[in-house]
């Protein structure tokens, strides 16, 4: 392992064989501001910088922040790993329960943690519009989410992070439609529609990347922070 630059963020990625950790790791291993100093990951073998199958293998003393796109069930054991060794972590693993979020919740209180289950910029822009949709009186309300046949959760994580922040400018909502099919990479697309007009907002992510360099984003903005729970709405006011 080359020795880090001064500068340099040091980076575990969990979940390193998955779909994103690939993008992940893909990405960072092209900026020189960026170490991938150790991956977690089921397969020995994966190409990447000093692989462990487990969290008790990584390297203490040398992260500045863990990247998490794995699976609910490893969320605990990541967590107690990033509290005993307080380093900050972002998360974008999805399909999590009540009890897993108030963990998370519980965990801000002592490091600092980025959690959302859409990393694009993009989204967080269109999360924040939506609270000027408090303006419309008579209209009905709708989120369709679109994604590929291998999509576990549904609806999404990102479908029901937008449902949220409509409902806190409208009230309650339908539950959102959820597609499922062929490789398509994610669309959310938000209707408004009254008597007489209708508003629609849409996102379309064109590929797996672009979630990838919002975490990275992410973990350069968190790095350094205090405790707490923060969301890329908080990256992308900065």
């Amino acid at each position: 392992m080359a020795k880090s630059k001064a500068n340099q963020l040091r980076i575990a990625v969990i979940g390193g064989s998955g779909r994103m950790g690939q993008e992940i790791l893909s990405l960072a291993a092209t900026d020189p501001s960026l170490e991938i100093v150790a991956t977690v990951s089921r397969r020995a073998d994966l190409p990447a910088p000093n692989v462990v199958r487990k969290m008790s293998g990584l390297p203490k003393g040398k992260i500045d922040v863990v990247i998490d796109f794995s699976l609910p069930e490893v969320l605990d054991e990541v967590c107690t790993w990033c509290k005993t060794n307080r380093t900050a972590l972002v998360s974008g693993v999805t399909g999590l329960s009540a009890a897993q979020k108030k963990k998370i919740s519980s965990l801000g209180q002592i490091i600092p943690v980025l959690w959302a289950p859409n990393m694009s910029v993009g989204v967080a822009v269109l999360a924040e519009m939506l609270a000027g949709f408090k303006s419309l009186q008579g209209f009905e309300f709708q989120i369709e989410e679109t994604h590929h046949k291998h999509k576990k959760d549904k609806p999404s994580g990102t479908a029901l992070f937008l449902q949220d922040k409509l409902e806190a400018a409208v009230g309650p909502t339908p539950e959102p439609l959820a597609i499922r099919g062929g490789g398509v990479f994610g669309i959310h697309k938000i209707w408004a529609m009254g008597e007489e007009e209708t508003i629609t907002l849409e996102h379309s992510a064109l590929n797996r990347r672009v979630f990838a360099r919002g975490a990275l984003r992410a973990a350069r903005w968190i790095r350094g922070r205090p405790a707490g729970v923060y969301t890329m709405a908080d990256v992308i006011r900065s």
